[in-house]
C-alpha cells in the first residue's frame, strides 16, 4: 500500500517513520519547513519506547506535493483538528481512483468532517492511542507501550477487507484492530483527550501525572463522567477508557466508589514513558489548541442534546482545591 501522511507531527512522524522503517511505501507531507528540511538532510530520527533509529523518509514540503505523479493508496489525515477540511482536500487529488481512501488519524470526532470533503465512501476512521512527542525538528520520540496502538473502522460499523489491510499494515507500528463501533471508540478517546489534554495545558503536568496526582485526578474524572454522559446521549456507546468501564467513571463523578476508581487511573499510567498531551505541546510552541474541538465538542454535543452538567459530585471539594492550584501554577 502506498500511503501518504497528511501531517508530520509527533504522531504522523512516529507512525510514518516506523511504517518506513518496515519497508512500506510512505510519504510525509508538512508544513513545518524545519522539520521537513531536518529529515531531508538527515533523516528522521526516532526515540523513546520505539528504540533509537535514524529513518530516511521521503518527506515533502507541503507545495511539493504536487510532484506526486503516483496516486496514493491511503492518505492518512494527521494535522490538528482546525485543518481537517483543507488537509482532506488537498490530499484528493493524488488518491488512487476509486479505491484510495482517506484515514481520519486525529484527536477529536472529525470523521463526518473528513466524509464532507472525501465523500463516505472513500473514508475510514483510526483511533489512536499510542502517545508522542515532537519538540526537535527532525526528532520525533514514542512515549507509551500500549498494548493496542489503533483501532480502524469504518463509519457506518461493517466489517471491511480495506480496513482489515489497513489494521495489518499498522501492526508494523503497534498492535492494531479492526472495530464496528468506530464512534463508541471515538468518544472514548475524546473522554481521554478532554480530561489530559486542559489540565496539562494549564498545569504543565505530563499524561502520568495528572492521572496520579490526587487533585487533577478527581477533576478529570469530573470531565470524564461530562464527555460520557454526553456521548450516551448521542446514542454511542461509549467504550472502556484506560481499560476501565465508562459507567465507573460516572459514579465516581457521583461519589461512588471514587477511590478504587483512581487507584486503577494511577496503576494504569504506569505504561506512559513520560508522554506529554498534545495541548500541552502545543502550549509550549506557542501555537492553537483543538479545546474548541475536544472539550468544546462535548459541549456543543450536549447543549444539542439536552445532556451533560448532570454529574453532581462529593469530590468538587478536593477538586475545586485542585483547580486552584492548578491556574496558580499556570500563571
Amino acid at each position: 500500500m502506498r500511503i501518504g501522511i497528511v501531517g508530520a507531527g509527533a504522531i504522523g512522524s512516529v507512525v510514518g517513520g516506523l511504517l518506513t522503517r518496515a519497508g512500506q511505501d510512505v510519504t510525509l507531507i508538512d508544513q513545518w519547513p524545519d522539520h521537513v528540511e531536518a529529515m531531508k538532510r538527515s533523516g528522521l530520527r526516532l526515540s523513546g519506547t520505539c528504540g533509537d533509529h535514524v529513518v530516511r523518509v521521503r518527506a515533502l514540503h507541503v507545495h511539493e506535493l504536487q510532484s506526486v505523479t503516483t496516486p496514493f493508496d491511503a492518505v492518512f489525515i494527521a494535522v490538528k483538528s482546525y485543518d481537517t477540511e483543507w488537509a482532506t482536500a488537498l490530499a484528493l487529488p493524488y488518491l488512487a481512483q476509486p479505491d484510495g481512501v482517506v484515514v481520519d488519524f486525529q484527536n477529536g470526532i472529525n470523521d463526518e468532517r473528513v466524509a464532507a470533503v472525501a465523500g463516505r465512501q472513500r473514508t475510514l476512521g483510526c483511533v489512536i492511542t499510542i502517545g508522542a512527542g515532537l519538540y526537535d525538528a527532525g526528532h520525533a520520540m514514542r512515549t507509551d507501550t500500549q498494548a493496542i496502538g489503533f483501532k480502524i473502522g469504518e463509519l457506518d460499523g461493517r466489517q471491511t477487507e480495506r480496513a482489515r489491510r489497513l489494521a495489518e499494515i499498522m501492526t508494523d507500528v503497534a498492535k492494531s484492530v479492526v472495530t464496528t463501533n468506530l464512534f463508541g471508540e471515538r468518544w472514548s478517546k475524546l473522554t481521554v483527550n478532554c480530561m489530559a489534554n486542559p489540565l496539562a495545558g494549564l498545569s504543565g503536568l505530563g499524561s502520568a501525572e495528572i492521572r496520579t496526582e490526587p487533585g487533577t485526578a478527581r477533576i478529570a474524572v469530573q470531565v470524564a463522567a461530562e464527555a460520557i454522559t454526553v456521548g450516551r446521549a448521542c446514542g454511542h456507546e461509549v467504550e472502556p477508557i484506560f481499560g476501565i468501564e465508562a459507567r465507573r467513571f460516572v459514579d465516581a463523578a457521583a461519589g461512588r466508589d471514587a477511590e478504587r476508581l483512581l487507584a486503577d487511573m494511577a496503576a494504569g499510567a504506569k505504561h506512559l514513558a513520560g508522554g506529554r498531551p498534545s495541548m500541552l505541546q502545543d502550549v509550549m510552541r506557542g501555537r492553537r489548541t483543538e479545546i474548541d474541538y475536544l472539550n468544546g465538542h462535548v459541549v456543543g454535543e450536549g447543549r444539542r442534546v439536552g445532556a451533560g452538567g448532570r454529574a453532581a459530585s462529593a469530590t468538587r471539594a478536593p477538586a475545586a482545591n485542585a483547580a486552584a492550584k492548578i491556574a496558580k501554577a499556570s500563571r
